[in-house]
């Protein structure tokens, strides 16, 4: 069988180009990713100017498994001979133009990945023992596959339709509006919504008329980025997470949320003081309106404009907005594609649209345990608030792979933590053991 790989890849992201790197270190097991796309992109639409990551360069496609490997983002600084230059200019974090750029010179030197071939289903071939995956350019088997086919946008429950005028923040690179002289709406209070909110006031799509920023939090809130909330982003405190039972999960999950979902201090003070100026000491109309605690509940058409209606979530008032332009950052959802369907009576759901995901990022289903279905930022809620993040991305990627070869093709054990996250046992201490008992497990 001439058309057989051992791991099939189903979208070309930059989890699934993680996984497609790493690959290169296993001799002798062959790796295809498929995707519809004519080249790699990520997210296009959003890449608005002055807009950084959160997490820093070293979290890149490979170094924290491979620190040699040549998709390394230090090897592609020296490729593209920025080496000192990059080093003189100070930067943690890189822009999103540059860290798209690393993904996209990364993708260009990979042998396994397979552009213009969309992904039309999936199933497997009980008589063979394989997946069977049907693209637009033939069929391919593999004895495993992994789901790396992203989010989609989420828009409120309201909007019913987009246009011109109306649209995702995934969109906005792309459509590339005219906005001088329009009233303009910006609703989400995450990374996103700041960066096209300064983009906006700044005149980057033509000088706006007034410009209003909606929030559903009650304030804009600063991402958490202190020593210890970063200890979540490692591979000891998923290994202590994935343990905790559903309930608890839940409530660290949202305890955590603003060291992934809120916005960089640097990025606050910025449009802090771009108000300060234009309106405190250039003494400009103030053509700017911030709103927090606030949700959309209702989008009427006016004219050729919108009209937005604001639930307040504290005083349970209401805001009626008119905007020309309406523009929502209001982040992404899973969602389960066609190609899908042949298996999914045989995969365990969490929900309607969420995986059963087993600590191994592996996908519960009734087949044979040597065919394994993987599944990447598909598992926050048993995983950890890193789950959709970049920052474990190469060691997730490490432990598919080894899970996958059967072997330890990475060295992924760990040092202890610094941080005790569990417990020293579950059993109570008896009296006359409590003291030693204490002092054991402080040692963990």
């Amino acid at each position: 069988m001439t058309n057989t790989v051992d791991f099939i890849g189903v979208g070309i992201g930059p989890f699934n180009l993680s996984i497609a790197a790493l690959a290169h270190e296993a001799e002798g097991f062959s790796t295809r990713f498929f995707d519809g796309r004519a080249h790699f992109a990520w997210h296009p639409g959003m890449l608005v100017p002055d807009c950084h990551m959160q997490t820093m360069f070293l979290k890149d496609l490979v170094t924290a498994v491979a620190p040699t490997s040549p998709f390394s983002f230090v090897n592609y600084l020296v490729k593209r001979k920025k080496f000192y230059r990059f080093l003189t200019t100070e930067l943690r974090t890189v822009s999103r133009d540059e860290f798209s750029d690393y993904l996209r010179w990364a993708a260009e030197g990979m042998q396994n990945l397979r552009f213009n071939n969309t992904v039309e289903r999936i199933d497997f071939d009980d008589k063979r023992q394989l997946f069977a995956v049907q693209t637009g350019q033939g069929e391919t088997f593999a004895r495993h596959i992994c789901l790396g086919i992203g989010k989609q946008p989420h828009l409120p429950p309201c909007v019913k339709t987009v246009s011109p005028t109306c649209f995702h923040a995934s969109e906005m690179s792309l459509r590339q509006p005219n906005l001088s002289g329009k009233r303009v709406t910006v609703v989400g209070g995450g990374q996103s919504g700041a960066d096209l909110f300064l983009n906006a006031l700044r005149g980057e799509w033509g000088d706006v008329a007034e410009i209003s920023w909606v929030s559903r939090r009650n304030n804009f809130n600063a991402l958490d980025e202190a020593a210890f909330a970063n200890e979540y982003f490692t591979p000891e405190y998923v290994s202590g997470f994935v343990g905790l039972n559903e309930t608890a999960r839940g409530e660290m999950l949202s305890e955590q949320k603003m060291t992934s979902d809120g916005i960089t201090a640097d990025s606050l003070l910025t449009i802090y003081r771009e108000l300060y100026h234009r309106f405190e000491v250039l003494g400009l109309p103030r053509n700017a309106r911030l709103m927090p605690s606030r949700s959309v509940t209702g989008l009427e058409s006016r004219g050729q404009g919108w009209q937005l209606l604001l639930e307040h979530h504290l005083d349970k008032g209401y805001d009626a907005l008119d905007s020309d332009v309406v523009i929502f950052a209001t982040g992404y959802r899973p969602a389960l594609p066609e190609m899908l369907s042949p298996l999914m009576p045989r995969i365990a759901m969490r929900d309607e649209c969420s995986f059963n995901v087993r600590d191994d990022f592996t996908v519960e289903w009734d087949g044979p345990q040597e065919n394994q279905i993987f599944a990447v930022n598909a598992s926050m809620h048993t995983h950890g608030i890193a789950e959709p993040q970049l920052s474990l991305m190469a060691w997730r990627s490490a432990r598919i792979l080894n899970r996958a070869v059967g072997r330890d093709l990475f060295d992924l054990s760990t040092p202890p933590s610094l941080i005790q996250w569990r417990s020293g046992s579950r059993e109570k201490p008896q009296p006359e053991a409590a003291s030693h008992h204490r002092y054991t497990a402080s040692l963990g």
